[in-house]
C-alpha cells in the first residue's frame, strides 16, 4: 500500500494562501464589493441593444484583441527577439499606458468629478477612492490568481497544478483586464474625445505585448500557432473587460470619474508592478526607460490630435 500524501484540495490552497496575506485578502474583497456596487447601479445593460456607448466599448476591446493577436504573428517566422528589442518595446507600452492613465482617464475623472462634486478637492476625492479600488482589486487578482511571468516564474495559489502555458495565459489575462475596462469606461459617457484616444493607445501598445508573450512561449518549446492562440486567448480579457467597464459606470454621473480612476489605478499597478520590473532585469535599463518616454510621447500626441 502507497504512503504517498495525496496533494491538498485546491479550496485547500487558496485558504491558505488568504492566511498569509490577510490584508490583501480584505482589500480584494473590499474591491470587489465596490465593483458589484458600480453594476448594480449602472444602467447600461437596460437597454444594451440599441446603445452606441456599449458597442464602441466593444468595438475598442476587440482592438485591443486584434492588435494582440497581431502582434503575436511575427512568432511564424522569428526565430528570437533580442533582449534589450523586448525590453524596449515593453518600455514603449509602458509609457503608453501611462500617458494614457494621465490623460485619457485622470484628467477626464477629475473633471467629471469636479462638475459632479462642485469642488475640485470632491471631484479628486471620488478618483482617488476609484484608484484605491482598481488597486486593491489588481493586488487581489496577482496575489490569488495562479500565473507565471517569464522573468519571476510561477505565482499564485496552486501554479505548481496548471500546465505552463495555462499559467502564461493568466498572466496576460490579468494585464488586460485593466486595459479593457479602461476602454469600456472612457467609452461609457458617449464621449469618443475621451474614448478614442484610449482605444487607440491601448491597441498600440497590446502589439509589442503580444510579441513578448509569443517569443517567450515560443523561448519554452511552445509551437508558433499554439504560442499566437495563447497571446490572443489571453486577449480575450479586453473586449470582456471594456464591456465590464461601461456597465461599471453606466449613465451615473457620481460614477464616471470612480470608474475612471479604477482603470487608472489598475493600470498604474500593472505598469509599475509588473511592467517595468519586467523591463529593469536584464541590464538595459536605460534603454528602456528612453522606449518608455518615446511611448508616453506618442500617447500625449495622440490624446492631444484625436482628444
Amino acid at each position: 500500500m502507497s504512503n504517498a500524501v495525496s496533494p491538498p484540495a485546491w479550496s485547500q490552497l487558496i485558504q491558505d494562501h488568504a492566511r498569509s496575506h490577510p490584508k490583501v485578502l480584505v482589500g480584494f474583497g473590499i474591491s470587489l464589493l465596490g465593483v458589484v456596487a458600480l453594476l448594480l447601479q449602472g444602467e447600461v445593460w437596460l437597454n444594451a441593444a440599441g446603445n452606441d456607448t456599449v458597442r464602441w466599448a466593444l468595438w475598442g476591446g476587440l482592438a485591443g484583441l486584434l492588435a494582440t493577436t497581431l502582434g503575436a504573428m511575427p512568432v511564424l517566422f522569428l526565430s528570437g527577439l533580442k533582449q534589450k528589442t523586448e525590453d524596449v518595446m515593453l518600455g514603449a507600452a509602458a509609457g503608453m499606458m501611462l500617458a494614457a492613465a494621465a490623460f485619457s482617464l485622470l484628467l477626464p475623472g477629475l473633471a467629471a468629478g469636479e462638475k459632479f462634486t462642485g469642488t475640485a478637492v470632491g471631484g479628486a476625492v471620488l478618483v482617488v477612492l476609484g484608484m484605491a479600488l482598481g488597486v486593491m482589486l489588481m493586488l487581489g487578482l496577482d496575489q490569488f490568481t495562479p500565473h507565471e511571468h517569464a522573468q519571476t516564474g510561477p505565482c499564485g495559489p496552486g501554479n505548481e497544478r496548471c500546465n505552463r502555458v495555462w499559467l502564461f495565459v493568466m498572466a496576460v489575462a490579468i494585464h488586460n483586464l485593466p486595459e479593457g475596462m479602461a476602454v469600456g469606461v472612457s467609452f461609457a459617457q458617449g464621449d469618443l474625445s475621451v474614448g478614442l484616444p484610449l482605444a487607440t493607445a491601448i491597441a498600440l501598445q497590446d502589439i509589442p505585448e503580444g510579441l513578448a508573450v509569443a517569443m517567450t512561449l515560443r523561448s519554452i518549446g511552445t509551437s508558433a500557432w499554439k504560442s499566437i492562440g495563447v497571446a490572443a486567448l489571453g486577449g480575450l480579457l479586453e473586449p470582456i473587460g471594456a464591456l465590464i467597464g461601461v456597465s461599471l459606470v453606466g449613465s451615473s454621473a457620481m460614477a464616471y470619474p470612480v470608474g475612471l480612476g479604477l482603470a487608472a489605478g489598475a493600470m498604474l499597478f500593472v505598469v509599475s508592478h509588473e511592467v517595468i520590473p519586467e523591463t529593469h532585469r536584464n541590464g538595459h535599463q536605460t534603454s528602456a526607460t528612453i522606449g518608455l518616454m518615446v511611448g508616453f510621447a506618442i500617447m500625449m500626441v495622440l490624446d492631444t490630435t484625436l482628444g
